[in-house]
């Protein structure tokens, strides 16, 4: 019967829980940091405040996010920058890949190999940009392609490797997908 008792199962969920916590505040941590850096000291610059809004909607203590804003505004932020990688996907699916990285030359072949494996190809810098707008932080679609179900299970793989990669923050594509009409 071992395994059965009330405490291993609180542990395993408490542990599948924290796990998805720290990965979502490392993320948060990374924005917060380049954004202080962009803002160079300025507390109300826009984007710096919307990330902190961010993170506090995700209930992120605030000590946590003072020592991030402190990192970006002190200098220790030179080694992060954001990324955004253009794809092609299986049925031509454009597709943004929005990230924070600290190292770019680790990242990229990273992105590339995951796009392999799934029949994606990274495109060159404004390949697929165009078709999409962008408003906010997020990246929408100016048309929706529909899709068999077979390419929409290759797409739905696609995106949940590259959303488990940790320098990934968004993954934004132009397929019309039945799975994510209820989100």
């Amino acid at each position: 019967m071992s395994g059965h008792n009330k405490w291993s199962q609180i542990k395993n969920k408490k542990g599948v829980t924290d796990a998805k916590r720290s990965k979502l505040f490392s993320m948060l941590v990374r924005q917060i940091t380049v954004e202080a850096k962009n803002a160079g000291g300025n507390r109300e610059f826009s984007s710096l405040k919307s990330a902190v809004q961010r993170a506090k909607d995700e209930n992120m203590p605030a000590d946590n996010i003072e020592r991030a804003i402190q990192k970006g505004f002190g200098g220790g932020a030179n080694n992060f920058e954001e990324v955004i990688y253009e794809a092609y996907c299986p049925a031509g699916v454009a597709m943004i890949i929005t990230g924070i990285t600290d190292n770019k030359n680790r990242t990229t072949p990273e992105i590339k190999h995951l796009l392999s494996e799934h029949n994606g190809n990274l495109g060159a810098q404004g390949s697929v940009l165009w078709a999409f707008d962008k408003k906010d932080d997020n990246w929408e679609p100016k048309n929706l392609m529909e899709l068999s179900q077979v390419d929409q299970e290759k797409i739905l793989a696609l995106i949940d490797e590259l959303e488990d990669h940790d320098d990934i923050k968004g993954v934004y594509h132009n397929a019309f997908l039945e799975n994510e009409v209820d989100e």
